[in-house]
């Protein structure tokens, strides 16, 4: 008969060491994940290979090719993706190339192609996207490579430079001692606005930014306009009349957004750009 022996409760004793056994049991059936990267690099003057897949970027013809990496998830030193992919690099191939910084989904620098499905690599966990043991992992859709999983931005962040991110002051305002106060229903205006990581995950999801050639054509994308939006919402802003008229130059700016609703799905931030790209359409009235 199990119970009390002097201070001793065999009950809690044998529980205890079930859980136990239970515990370890679970960690020695940990299954190794394959990650499958798909490297890609420029190509000036690419040669025809029916061993690769090739695609084509805006700018010069990108190679790319499947590298798989066996990893034990208990030795990636995390549970994230990007746990997993710093071990990849640290321990098998140093020569694997990925962007990285905060780890924890604020800087937007890990933004990668998971399964077809953009995202953060540092808040992803390693568990949520093994499908059959595999995660497929690319670099963002229809942007210029630069080496393996790092695209080349400098498009986007033109565009985002054009609608010129930062408070537009008068001279009154820029002379004050102190901030500009704002009411909380004018600074509530800001909330899922001033969000924005500036990941590109959104703009990457969206065909019209994928037909724009990777941001570096007309149409400014869903996380761009997401970024105007939030200063022409701002009440401190002094020129947003001449935000507005900046956007209406040229109707590809805007109007090349056809609604598909890709970009809202795919912001880790889970913003709405759609909402923001609709409410500028209505300000300009078209």
């Amino acid at each position: 008969m199990l119970g009390t022996v002097g201070h001793i409760d065999t009950n809690r004793l044998i529980t205890s060491s079930v859980w136990r056994f239970m515990h370890v049991s679970c960690r020695e059936q940990t299954l190794p994940v394959t990650l499958r990267v798909f490297r890609s690099h420029q190509q000036q003057q690419p040669q025809p290979d029916t061993s690769t897949t090739t695609t084509t970027s805006s700018h010069n013809r990108v190679r790319a090719t499947a590298s798989n990496y066996v990893v034990d998830p208990d030795e990636c030193g995390g549970p994230m993706l990007l746990d997993a992919l710093m071990h990849v690099k640290k321990t098998v191939d140093p020569t694997l190339s990925f962007r990285r910084s905060c780890r924890e989904g604020i800087c937007g620098s890990c933004a990668v192609n998971i399964n077809g499905t953009n995202g953060l690599a540092c808040i992803t966990k390693l568990s949520d996207c093994t499908k059959n043991g595999v995660v497929n992992i690319k670099p963002l859709p229809h942007m210029p490579v630069i080496r393996d999983l790092v695209t080349d931005m400098s498009g986007f962040y033109k565009h985002l430079k054009s609608i010129k991110p930062w408070l537009e002051l008068t001279p009154e305002q820029q002379a004050l001692k102190t901030e500009i106060p704002q009411s909380p229903e004018q600074r509530k205006r800001l909330d899922s606005l001033y969000e924005c990581i500036l990941c590109a995950c959104c703009s990457t999801s969206c065909p019209s930014f994928w037909w724009s050639e990777g941001g570096d054509k007309r149409y400014l994308g869903p996380s761009v306009l997401q970024q105007a939006y939030r200063w022409i919402s701002d009440s401190r802003d002094s020129k947003r009349k001449q935000r507005l008229a900046e956007l209406d130059t040229d109707n590809f700016k805007v109007f090349k957004c056809h609604t598909v609703l890709n970009c809202t799905p795919a912001c880790p931030k889970k913003l709405n750009p759609a909402l923001s790209i609709a409410h500028i359409k209505d300000l300009l009235g078209h």
